[in-house]
C-alpha cells in the first residue's frame, strides 16, 4: 500500500494532463516513501482520457477512474478517494493553478499529526470583483457559521488522513467544506499557504454562478454541523412553535364560541383560517421535513452510495482493463 495518494479530477484538461504528470511525479519522486497518481477523468470530451490511458499504460503508479459522463467536482473526487490506497491523500485540481511543489508542505504538516491540511490562496490573483470579493465573504461566513478557524474553504488543494476521509460522506457540491463537516467528527485541522497561479492552458469551468450556489450550501453546511444527528431539534422548534400557537388561537375562537356564543365565522373568520394554517403547517413541517431531511441523510450516510458511475479503471501493473 502506498503511503501517499494524490487525487486529481481532470474535466477537458487536454492541455495540462503530460504537463501536471511529470510535475507531480518529479516532486514526489523526491521522497523516498512509496505514492500512487489517482487520476479522475470527469466525463471530458477532448483527448483527456486518451492522454490519461497512455500515462497508465507506461507508469504502474497511476490509476485512472473513468466517469461516464461529467457529474462534477465533488463526485470526481469521491471517486478518486475511493479508488484511492494510500495512508494519507493529497487533492489538487488538474488545471495548473495548484503548484505541485507546494505538496511537501502539505506532507510535512500531516506528518505533525494532523487530520486535515488544507491550503489557503493567501495572496489571490483572480478578479477581484468577480471572485477574490465573493469568495472572502463567502469564506468569512464559512468560519463563523462552522467554527473551523481557516481562511479559505473553497480550494481543492487539501491532504488528508485516510480514516477521517472515509468518514465524510461527498455529493452535491461539498468537496469544499470538507474541513467543516470533518470537523464535526472531531479532526484536527490547519493549513498552510498555497501559490495561487494563473491557469496556464485551457479555459476556465468556474463562473459567478459558482459564488451564487455556494452560499446556498453554506446553509446546508449549517444544518449538517448542528442538526444532523437530531434533526428535531430543528424542525420540531418551528413545527411545534406552529401547532402551539394555532391551538392557542383555536382554543381562544372555542371559548368565544361557548361562553359568549360568538359566530365566529361572520367575527372571526380570517383568524380562524389562520390557526388552521398554523396548525396544518406545523404538523406538515414535522412530518414531511423530518422526513425528507431524513431520507436524504439515509441516502447519502448508511448505505454509502456512490454519487458517480465509472465506466472503467486503468491499472496498468494488472495488464487489465476493468470495466463496470
Amino acid at each position: 500500500m502506498p503511503k501517499y495518494s494524490i487525487v486529481v479530477p481532470f474535466h477537458n484538461e487536454q492541455e495540462n494532463v503530460t504537463v501536471l504528470y511529470d510535475r507531480l511525479k518529479g516532486v514526489m519522486e523526491a521522497y523516498s516513501e512509496s505514492f500512487e497518481l489517482v487520476f479522475v477523468d470527469d466525463g471530458s470530451t477532448d483527448l483527456t482520457f486518451h492522454l490519461l490511458s497512455e500515462i497508465a499504460a507506461i507508469d504502474s503508479r497511476v490509476t485512472v477512474v473513468k466517469l461516464r459522463r461529467n457529474f462534477g467536482q465533488t463526485s470526481a473526487l469521491a471517486a478518486g478517494f475511493d479508488h484511492a490506497s494510500g495512508e494519507y491523500i493529497i487533492a489538487m485540481d488538474g488545471d495548473l493553478q495548484h503548484d505541485p511543489n507546494d505538496i511537501p508542505g502539505f506532507i510535512e504538516k500531516i506528518g505533525e499529526g494532523y487530520d486535515i491540511v488544507s491550503g489557503w490562496r493567501k495572496e489571490r490573483i483572480d478578479n477581484f470583483v468577480l471572485r477574490r470579493v465573493p469568495s472572502r465573504c463567502a469564506n468569512w461566513l464559512m468560519a463563523k457559521l462552522s467554527g473551523v478557524d481557516i481562511h479559505d474553504f473553497g480550494t481543492t488543494f487539501k491532504a488528508y488522513r485516510r480514516e477521517i476521509i472515509n468518514q465524510v460522506p461527498l455529493y452535491g457540491e461539498l468537496h469544499r467544506f470538507i474541513p467543516a463537516l470533518a470537523s464535526w467528527y472531531g479532526a484536527s485541522i490547519c493549513e498552510i499557504p498555497i501559490r495561487n497561479v494563473n491557469r496556464e492552458r485551457g479555459a476556465s469551468h468556474y463562473g459567478i454562478s459558482r459564488t451564487f450556489r455556494v452560499f446556498f450550501d453554506l446553509i446546508t453546511i449549517r444544518f449538517l454541523l448542528r442538526y444532523l444527528s437530531r434533526p428535531l431539534h430543528f424542525f420540531g422548534t418551528f413545527g411545534a412553535t406552529g401547532i402551539v400557537s394555532g391551538s392557542i388561537i383555536a382554543l381562544w375562537l372555542a371559548l368565544q364560541k361557548v361562553l359568549y356564543n360568538t359566530n365566529v365565522m361572520d367575527d372571526h373568520g380570517p383568524l380562524l383560517v389562520f390557526a388552521a394554517v398554523l396548525i396544518v403547517a406545523g404538523v406538515q413541517l414535522l412530518a414531511l421535513g423530518l422526513l425528507g431531511e431524513m431520507q436524504v441523510r439515509h441516502y447519502h450516510e448508511p448505505a454509502r452510495r456512490a454519487p458517480y458511475s465509472v465506466d472503467r479503471i486503468l491499472r496498468s501493473h494488472t495488464g487489465e482493463t476493468v470495466n463496470d
